[in-house]
């Protein structure tokens, strides 16, 4: 991917397959636009041709969305150069047209089929 790193997040969720994640994006401008960026097991996501950095990163949460992802939420842990560690607050993504009670009883009968053995 080309453009100056301009912000890192920390991304933090679910994926299409109910498997918990935690992974950096980054935000990259090239010109006047932003573009976030992630690197998801042999996957780059990359979003946005937007005119801000939370833009682009609101595009990615959306294109996410729409994959499957779900219960994300996001800190900015970079800015620039400068590392802010966990002084941002954490910011929740809520699911589009998804109950979030609904999500997590999906998640826990996941969890209790996994213990069960079939003959």
């Amino acid at each position: 991917m080309t453009g100056d790193i301009v912000e890192k997040h920390q991304l933090a969720g679910f994926d299409e397959r109910a498997r918990g994640f935690n992974r950096v994006v980054e935000v990259r401008r090239t010109g006047q636009v932003y573009r976030a960026v992630l690197n998801y097991e042999a996957t780059v996501i990359a979003a946005g041709d937007d005119e801000s950095e939370q833009a682009a990163l609101q595009t990615l949460i959306r294109q996410l969305h729409a994959s499957g992802f779900t219960q994300l939420r996001s800190q900015r842990s970079f800015c620039g150069a400068d590392y802010l560690g966990s002084r941002e607050p954490w910011i929740e993504h809520s699911d589009p047209h998804v109950p979030r009670f609904a999500g997590i009883l999906a998640r826990w009968f996941h969890w209790l089929g996994k213990g069960r053995t079939h003959p």
